[in-house]
């Protein structure tokens, strides 16, 4: 079942309760924060879970900051977007999510020109232009971001053009595009034009690289997983896990974007190593540029006096260690707004 198409199944799952829901957020936050995450960005959130979420976070069972995009659903629209962005010390909700296509991997991305592997196919626009228009134009209005899932080279082209049209010039709206898989190389100036943030999850290239180019062919692949091309637009650009769809431990994708190798190493020179992110970067790119994506660099992303105490203790420094000592990395301690809400050696797994 292809994108729009998985609904039909969907539809036929009952809706957990709020007590399964409530252990499952639990669950996943000691997951989380055993690997070194103290924020998340959830994205595509119905209004019963983002209640949800700030509910357990206003109880104390909830500790981690999250920012949670909202799907464009009619509870959350007339809640959130009618009464401006909504924020407390742990959850902010600022952003509407937008899907443009579906995944490289099953041809659902839209792609500009016909599939190397699948002629004739060019994948799938998961809405008309009007409906994006609309909502980016409501987003805007009310002072909300918009981050929109863009895979195919048509698609972020086709966003990129919507975004021009509302935000016109240069801007500190930081709307974002999320996985910016493919982009064809006239469309990359555009990012920098419109101030528009290329949100990238690094090891979505070391998952794809070796299938990506039946897709794309050689010359489209040299405009996928750019990331030293994307970061030269703004100066900066986000980086994260996308859990649960690839692994959720953040050192992952610490790795794939220094040396764009999986797991195993593979392969030996690195996937397309001229757009790998220096340690510095890759740094930065999880970090303060992270924070920065989401409007909240004042409070959180580095180590500076005046901002929350949230940070990582590791065996290992990740500046300095040899590239095999990356991936055997263990993470120490966590800690949440000054609070050790992780501890390896109180670990019992």
């Amino acid at each position: 079942m292809i994108d729009n198409a998985k609904e039909l199944v969907f539809n036929l799952v009952p809706e957990p309760d709020r007590k399964l829901k409530t252990k499952a957020l639990l669950i996943a936050q000691e997951n989380c924060l055993a690997v070194g995450l103290t924020s998340v960005t959830d994205c595509g959130l119905p209004e019963n879970a983002i209640l949800l979420m700030d509910s357990l976070q206003k109880q104390g069972l909830l500790k981690m900051r999250i920012n949670a995009m909202m799907e464009p659903e009619k509870g959350n629209m007339d809640r959130f977007l009618k009464n401006g962005p909504y924020k407390t010390n742990r959850l902010q909700v600022n952003t509407i999510k937008l899907y443009a296509d579906g995944a490289l991997g099953s041809r659902g991305a839209f792609m500009l020109n016909d599939y190397s592997d699948d002629p004739g196919n060019r994948g799938l626009l998961m809405n008309k232009a009007s409906y994006y228009e609309v909502i980016c134009r409501q987003a805007f209005d009310a002072g909300f971001q918009v981050a929109t899932h863009c895979i195919g080279d048509g698609a972020n082209r086709f966003i990129l053009e919507i975004y021009g049209k509302i935000l016109k010039g240069k801007n500190d709206r930081r709307w974002r595009i999320e996985h910016v898989q493919v982009v064809n190389k006239d469309d990359f100036p555009l990012f920098a034009k419109y101030s528009v943030v290329p949100s990238i999850q690094a090891t979505h290239a070391t998952s794809d690289m070796f299938w990506a180019d039946e897709r794309l062919g050689t010359e489209r692949l040299k405009g996928a997983y750019a990331y030293q091309q994307l970061l030269s637009q703004n100066g900066w650009l986000p980086n994260g896990t996308d859990f649960p769809i690839e692994a959720i431990n953040p050192l992952l994708t610490f790795y794939a974007s220094v040396f764009r190798k999986n797991t195993s190493g593979l392969p030996s020179g690195g996937f397309q190593i001229e757009n790998a992110l220096t340690r510095e970067q890759a740094l930065r790119s999880m970090t303060i540029w992270a924070a920065k994506a989401s409007f909240e660099e004042l409070k959180k992303g580095s180590i500076e006096i005046g901002k929350s105490a949230d940070f990582v203790v590791l065996d290992t420094d990740l500046l300095t260690c040899k590239e095999e000592a990356i991936l055997k990395s263990k993470v120490l301690k966590t800690v949440l707004d000054g609070e050790v809400v992780y501890d390896r050696g109180n670990a019992t797994n």
